[in-house]
């Protein structure tokens, strides 16, 4: 038999991990309420409410990012987030660049410069019902602009694409490089 000690414990314990899994639950549902993530950050963007406090909208990261795909969101309709550093891939897509610049650049830790097998801007969708490869027709052109390469994105032995959300940093190359319009690849804010 246990003593009320030992049983105290087990319920003390069991209530901690309840209200702390609930209060984890009421922060995030709150955070996503306050601050929705409406924008694709920049790579190596923090949790969107940190990143929203961390930025400063210095716009370093925008300033040096070799194919200018990183924009500041605007002052009408960017809420919190006005000013902050974002990519449109329908304008400019991130080209995963090796040096990563845009986080090297951030001095608050907005952006922080981590291995690209951990980031992740976005997720990619296809639609088969779109892709001419799903229709008889040769392509593979998204598999061959992929700057992760088959590590994100590879074809199949039918050379239909085969997406691999593990190894996709979400960088939108290979949207805007489908030859259909609208593109068969969509990518979805995380």
């Amino acid at each position: 038999m246990k003593t009320t000690a030992e049983g105290g414990g087990g319920r003390r314990k069991f209530f901690q991990d309840t209200f702390g899994r609930l209060l984890h639950e009421v922060v995030e549902h709150t955070e996503h309420r306050v601050a929705p993530k409406r924008w694709f950050r920049p790579p190596g963007a923090i949790e969107e409410v940190a990143f929203l406090g961390a930025c400063t909208r210095c716009g370093d990261c925008i300033d040096v990012c070799p194919v200018h795909a990183i924009l500041k969101t605007p002052a009408s309709g960017g809420g919190l987030g006005a000013g902050t550093p974002y990519i449109d891939p329908a304008v400019q897509t991130c080209v995963v660049c090796e040096e990563m610049a845009c986080a090297a650049a951030c001095e608050t830790g907005a952006l922080v410069h981590q291995p690209w097998e951990g980031i992740r801007m976005g997720a990619l969708e296809l639609d088969p019902l779109r892709c001419i490869t799903f229709q008889g027709s040769q392509c593979g052109v998204c598999a061959r602009a992929c700057p992760v390469g088959e590590r994100a994105l590879a074809l199949d032995d039918r050379g239909r694409p085969v997406l691999k959300p593990e190894g996709c940093v979400g960088c939108g190359v290979c949207v805007t490089a489908c030859v259909t319009l609208p593109s068969s690849l969509k990518l979805r804010i995380l």
